[in-house]
């Protein structure tokens, strides 16, 4: 029986990711998802490059892209979707998790 991955990457995030990737000037092993405390809402994502993979890493590979999951933030990211949107106000990662239950009022932090 297939599983689901615990996180989907759109187009635009897996171009943005490769993008960051080939800019850094130097191997990854992909780029590195978590949750940290911080914000009013109590938790925020945060994101950065891997240069390996560890043990308990929860791998997705995606259109051409790896993303790793620290272990400690599964939980909170089962289900999510990873995107890139360019707009007028913001350039940014976005995640649309469906395990929130509610936001802060700057859009920076949530809480589960």
């Amino acid at each position: 029986m297939a599983r689901t991955a615990p996180l989907t990457i759109t187009d635009a995030a897996a171009e943005r990711v490769k993008t960051l990737l080939a800019k850094r000037g130097k191997p990854a092993a992909g780029i590195r998802i978590g949750v940290r405390s911080k914000g009013c809402s109590g938790l925020s994502y945060t994101l950065e490059y891997a240069d390996e993979r560890t043990p308990y890493d929860e791998v997705v590979e995606e259109k051409g892209v790896t993303v790793l999951i620290d272990p400690k933030a599964t939980m909170f990211i089962l289900g999510t979707e990873m995107d890139w949107v360019e707009d007028k106000m913001q350039n940014g990662f976005v995640f649309r998790n469906p395990n929130e239950k509610g936001r802060c009022g700057c859009g920076e932090s949530f809480h589960v």
